[in-house]
């Protein structure tokens, strides 16, 4: 078969992904409502609400002071100040999430996507970061929601950005890697495909993803394949990132379910 091009870098542009560290943010923010901040993240069994929030307002702190500093090393995350509020007040662990988010967006806004600064990644400058932290939001925003049984719905551009960014991480690791279990990926040319059933066009929204002995390549195109996962672009996004069970009622899998499992047992660090 043909092998998939790689896909190329966003076509989001910097001040949307600056306007959507906010938003989702808010968002984010808007789940804890009422919500009791001890209880265990059921896709993050190792954190509490309130412990999910610290770790997401405290990486955009981090983010920020490496653009801000221009980093040529990873900071100490434990060396930044300004801790996650410990009381029992969701409006105030919400307050304290809002003010970081605000920061690193006037921050990134100030830099520009091109400003060098260190990453852990494949991309040096403030753009990678400012894609990184929406999409570290967004996910993150979806365990908080099933924490707290709110709804969850993201924009399906953002929502397939996120999963462009996924594959791109992927790859990444296997690159680098040799221990990672992402190298089993390595699978000799099968396929997956992925189909946003709601997105318009529907091939602005599908992938196809070759699991090649180099590495896995990918594109934006409607072809069949092993296995094919389809359903909303927002159910897609869970499934994939294992936030949603494929049995859920809200996806479906055609072809070789077990290559998906094969597939989400392997992707999942970060």
């Amino acid at each position: 078969m043909t092998t998939p091009a790689r896909t190329p870098e966003s076509a989001l542009s910097h001040d949307r992904f600056c306007a959507e560290i906010i938003a989702q943010s808010d968002l984010l923010r808007g789940h804890l409502d009422g919500a009791d901040l001890a209880v265990t993240v059921p896709t993050c069994p190792d954190w509490t609400l309130r412990e999910l929030v610290g770790h997401v307002g405290r990486a955009h702190r981090w983010a920020e002071a490496m653009v801000r500093t221009r980093a040529i090393e990873g900071l100490d995350e434990d060396d930044l100040p300004d801790r996650a509020p410990a009381d029992d007040d969701p409006a105030t662990l919400g307050a304290w999430l809002a003010d970081g988010a605000r920061r690193l967006a006037d921050t990134l806004r100030a830099a520009g996507p091109d400003t060098a600064c260190w990453s852990w990644a494949w991309q040096h400058d403030s753009g990678f970061w400012a894609r990184r932290m929406v999409h570290e939001t967004v996910v993150h925003r979806a365990d908080a929601a099933l924490a707290a049984k709110a709804d969850y719905d993201v924009a399906p551009e953002i929502a397939a950005d996120a999963i462009d960014e996924w594959l791109r991480i992927v790859r990444y690791v296997q690159d680098i890697d040799a221990r990672d279990s992402a190298q089993e990926l390595k699978a000799g040319g099968r396929t997956l495909h992925l189909h946003a059933t709601d997105a318009a066009p529907e091939s602005a929204a599908e992938w196809l993803i070759e699991l090649g002995d180099e590495g896995i390549v990918w594109r934006r195109e409607h072809a069949r394949a092993d296995v094919a996962l389809r359903g909303p672009m927002t159910d897609l996004l869970l499934a994939f990132y294992r936030r949603q069970p494929l049995d859920s009622g809200r996806v479906e899998v055609l072809g070789d379910r077990a290559l998906l499992d094969f597939w989400l047992e392997r992707a999942t660090f970060g």
